[in-house]
């Protein structure tokens, strides 16, 4: 079906499927948003022997809770975020990290513990003694309640786009020591997509894509952060016309999906749900559409799909190579 390769585009500098109870999450700033099983190992060797930068203090960050002056480099981190978590370990702060939260299942080596971030408790996390806590929410008031115990908070919610994902980087940079490491591991992202995104033939632009986010049929639409990958595509987000937007991500009918045919079905709950290229074919109706037909379904790590990180590469990566077929 595509043939030639995409002239360049602009690459901009930069949900775990909603159950009911999740779903309020995602029209508000995006969680942890997964709680499934990690991939393979990133790059930590290399992130964890990187050496800070501590020279570069005290540092003024700003996160969505005001401006942090820290004194010190932060030593004992407590990321209440699993995207945070991943960027700490990708620009070299691994060893500064003391605890994670029960949902950073990545890096394998991540120190993860019993903390919620779902339901946080201020007082669990105090017992870690951290100088840092980073996390992606304000659930149950946690900002306040560790500011009153003194402990430093850094809140970088759920990214709208890519020049998010970048801006956090380079908060996390400064704020740990690793400012240099995080322009490249930034760069890096950025390089990586628009490279992804050209290699997609010419005729794949226009292609309408669906992106499930369970066997509920609840899907992302390009208002999203992951529907602002498929934008840079070129793609056809079939979401967008769902007569419920719901903030952004509606739930669909089948008849709905399957009228709309996409040439493009992004799974992204293979781990959590357990459905496959396989299980889609099986659904009534579903062998009627192009995507499945053409084989053009691609089975994506749930965690990567969800997560506003580095490994947003490696999903745009799957992407193009699934429409290069």
């Amino acid at each position: 079906m595509f043939g030639t390769p995409l002239a360049a585009r602009s690459t901009p500098r930069a949900p775990r499927r909603p159950t009911p109870a999740l779903l309020a999450l995602l029209t508000a700033p995006l969680l942890a948003l997964t709680a499934c099983g990690g991939s393979a190992d990133p790059t930590d060797d290399a992130a964890a022997s990187a050496s800070p930068e501590s020279g570069a203090f005290p540092v003024t960050v700003t996160g969505a809770d005001g401006e942090l002056t820290l004194e010190d480099q932060p030593e004992n981190i407590v990321s209440m975020s699993p995207t945070a978590t991943e960027m700490l370990f990708a620009i070299g702060a691994g060893d500064q990290v003391e605890a994670v939260d029960d949902n950073s299942n990545y890096p394998a080596g991540a120190p993860t513990t019993e903390l919620s971030a779902f339901t946080p408790n201020a007082e669990a996390i105090a017992e870690y003694e951290p100088d840092l806590v980073v996390l992606s929410n304000d659930q149950n008031g946690i900002v306040d309640a560790l500011d009153a115990l003194s402990i430093p908070t850094l809140l970088l919610p759920a990214a709208e786009s890519l020049d998010d994902t970048y801006e956090q980087l380079e908060t996390l940079g400064e704020a740990t020591g690793h400012a240099e490491e995080a322009d490249e591991v930034a760069a890096d992202v950025q390089d990586r997509i628009a490279a992804a995104v050209e290699s997609v033939p010419a005729d794949a632009e226009g292609a309408s894509v669906y992106h499930e986010l369970g066997p509920e049929l609840y899907s992302a639409t390009s208002d999203t952060f992951i529907g602002s990958i498929y934008r840079m595509f070129g793609l056809e987000n079939i979401a967008d016309g769902a007569p419920d937007a719901a903030g952004g991500y509606p739930q669909l009918s089948p008849e709905y999906v399957v009228g709309q045919a996409p040439e493009l079905i992004v799974l992204a709950d293979t781990k959590c749900c357990e459905q496959s290229a396989e299980t889609v074919a099986q659904r009534p109706a579903f062998g009627t559409v192009p995507a499945v037909q053409e084989g053009r379904i691609l089975e994506a790590d749930d965690d990567i799909a969800s997560r506003w990180g580095p490994r947003i590469a490696e999903f745009a990566e799957s992407v193009a190579e699934t429409l290069q077929g």
